[in-house]
């Protein structure tokens, strides 16, 4: 969930992954050679079906945790390939995905657009210009989001100047940067 609702990409869960997944497939093969038993009960493949829909939910839970991670990387591939800082939130193969994705993305833009504009603008990479946009897509950490606390947090100051004080089971909301550290060290959960 908080994967899902940050606007950043938060670091990688790579060991909880590889655990879930080990566990699913374990649980997979367990079930089929259940189900190919001949002397599996009435009562026991009802038992598997449970299984099986407990096995289906989560791997529904793992593919969106994972497409969720690809939709920010694929959205901002061109900063993540600027930022080391980023780069460490990510897995050696997302990181290699980023990057190649990035690459791909400016030889198509390169090919369908900016060839055909004057040189002085046939490029993204061009210095911020007051009132426009950036040419790159970056996490707007100003988003705001709802957080739960998980224990009492330690006060925050606001953008306003105000202090924001997150007791425990809480939720406020605010913007995402407020509370990025307590998310980071799990002393809340977006909602």
């Amino acid at each position: 969930m908080n994967e899902r609702h940050a606007p950043d990409i938060l670091p990688a869960q790579e060991v909880l992954l590889n655990n879930v997944l080990d566990h699913l497939r374990r649980q997979s093969d367990a079930v089929q050679l259940l189900r190919e038993d001949p002397t599996t009960s009435e009562e026991e493949h009802l038992r598997i079906v449970l299984v099986q829909t407990e096995i289906e939910r989560v791997k529904f839970i793992v593919n969106s945790y994972v497409r969720t991670r690809l939709y920010k990387i694929e959205n901002y591939a061109r900063f993540i390939t600027t930022n080391a800082n980023l780069q460490t939130k990510l897995t050696a193969a997302e990181r290699d995905y980023a990057i190649r994705y990035a690459r791909i993305n400016d030889r198509h833009l390169f090919a369908t657009v900016l060839q055909s504009l004057p040189d002085s603008q046939a490029h993204l990479d061009d210095e911020e210009i007051a009132f426009m946009p950036s040419m790159i897509n970056q996490p707007n950490l100003s988003k705001p989001v709802f957080a739960h606390a998980l224990e009492d947090c330690p006060p925050v100051h606001l953008p306003d100047g105000s202090t924001l004080q997150m007791k425990k089971n809480a939720i406020s909301l605010t913007h995402y940067s407020v509370v990025e550290n307590f998310v980071a060290r799990g002393e809340a959960e977006l909602v």
